[in-house]
């Protein structure tokens, strides 16, 4: 069976963010951003996972814009950590790197999917 890289990369985004969260609680006392980062980031590979079970066409791409706008809205707390100073710049470029890859490989997903509608 083909390995789905989206699922393994969001995964992978994952266990990230909950260490990313980890050291923001742990070592920066930053309890209330980490929290959005941590619900967030966390949600996209979930979302993925149940994209894999839509009950339709319509149903998996609405499920990948969710994850859409999950990923979206991780990169927001991501670039809001890094500018106050939560975030090192190493860990902030790794971390949106990631991101930015997914939220490119869900947008393409969509696009195909809503193209594949029509035919």
């Amino acid at each position: 069976m083909k390995e789905n890289i989206l699922k393994t990369k969001t995964f992978t985004f994952s266990i990230k963010i909950v260490d990313c969260y980890k050291l923001l609680i742990q070592e920066k006392k930053e309890y209330v951003l980490s929290k959005q980062l941590l619900r967030s980031g966390t949600s996209v590979g979930a979302m993925i996972r149940e994209s894999e079970h839509a009950e339709s066409k319509l149903d998996f791409i609405h499920k990948m814009a969710i994850a859409q706008k999950e990923i979206n809205e991780s990169i927001y707390w991501l670039e809001l950590l890094h500018a106050t100073k939560f975030l090192s710049t190493e860990l902030f470029n790794s971390l949106n790197n990631d991101a930015d890859e997914i939220i490119k490989l869900i947008t393409t997903s969509i696009k195909t999917s809503k193209a594949n509608i029509n035919h």
